[in-house]
């Protein structure tokens, strides 16, 4: 009895050593995405009044682990019954991924800059305000819910291979950290610049080191979220390509020889722009702006 108990443990024990370490393959998998769902929540959460901020990010990350309760059951029975499926969802996954990447670069490049008119600024009722932070979190949460389940299906695809429990395991630690370490972050940036003023306010004029911090602060916040959207939209396009090479043999027959990460974000990049110039064709078709 003693030895089937202590056999019990070696085995859990393997089972853990297994689940870590994939779970690190599979959080780098998934990086590029974490990128893009910090960078987009950042903005999200950001534009209230200070005392506002952090009760919205935490209205949105509860929709967000919601969203994992709800993907997860549904992807692992995919896996289970219907493997194939998942391949499929993650290649479709995969050209929403590379478009997204590949419009933004394509605005940033040519689109031309709208002449910008005088904003008006409108008091608004409480009631109104309130009625605006609900849509910002709607609109939130339903971007999380589509990068989540690129998330969990990216996480998923790495382990494929292995027992169901050990898919189930390294899968669902994947999507809990993406949750807790994406808008943990996102809340010390939201308050980054707050922390600066304070830093300034203490020093009550003077030219001290708390000052000169809380300034740079300030100053350095538009630049880390404008750097994580940079980040995010390049990494994007890597992560896409990724999956269009190691599930689409085609694409790794025809490697001209290049480095496999070069390779990978030139294969994303070209699918990406097909993609939004056959979207943008449809949209011009339908008399529709997009």
């Amino acid at each position: 009895m003693a030895s089937s108990f202590f056999a019990l443990f070696d085995d859990i024990s393997v089972l853990m050593d297994d689940v870590a370490s994939m779970s690190k393959v599979a959080t780098k998998k998934t990086a590029g995405i974490l990128a893009d769902d910090l960078a987009v929540n950042a903005d999200k959460a950001s534009g209230f009044v200070s005392k506002r901020e952090l009760p919205v990010l935490w209205k949105i990350a509860k929709g967000s682990l919601l969203n994992k309760a709800i993907i997860l059951p549904i992807t692992f029975l995919l896996s289970a019954f219907l493997p194939v499926a998942i391949i499929v969802i993650l290649v479709i996954g995969g050209i929403y991924l590379a478009f997204e990447g590949a419009e933004k670069i394509w605005e940033y490049l040519f689109k031309k800059k709208e002449n910008k008119q005088e904003v008006k600024h409108v008091k608004l009722t409480p009631e109104e305000v309130l009625e605006q932070e609900k849509e910002k979190i709607k609109s939130a949460i339903l971007v999380d819910f589509i990068l989540s389940v690129e998330i969990v299906i990216i996480a998923l695809g790495t382990v494929l291979e292995e027992p169901l429990e050990v898919q189930i395991a390294v899968t669902t630690v994947v999507a809990l950290l993406a949750t807790v370490g994406v808008y943990g972050i996102v809340a010390l940036l939201v308050r980054m610049d707050d922390a600066g003023l304070r830093l300034i306010a203490a020093a009550d004029g003077k030219e001290t080191l708390g000052s000169k911090i809380g300034q740079g602060m300030v100053f350095v916040l538009p630049w880390i979220v404008k750097g994580l959207a940079i980040l995010g939209t390049l990494a994007m396009i890597l992560v896409a390509g990724g999956i269009f090479v190691h599930n689409i043999h085609f694409f790794e027959e025809i490697n001209p020889g290049m480095p496999s990460m070069l390779w990978e974000f030139l294969v994303g990049l070209v699918v990406g722009l097909i993609a939004f110039l056959l979207f943008s064709l449809v949209m011009k078709l339908l008399g529709k702006k997009h």
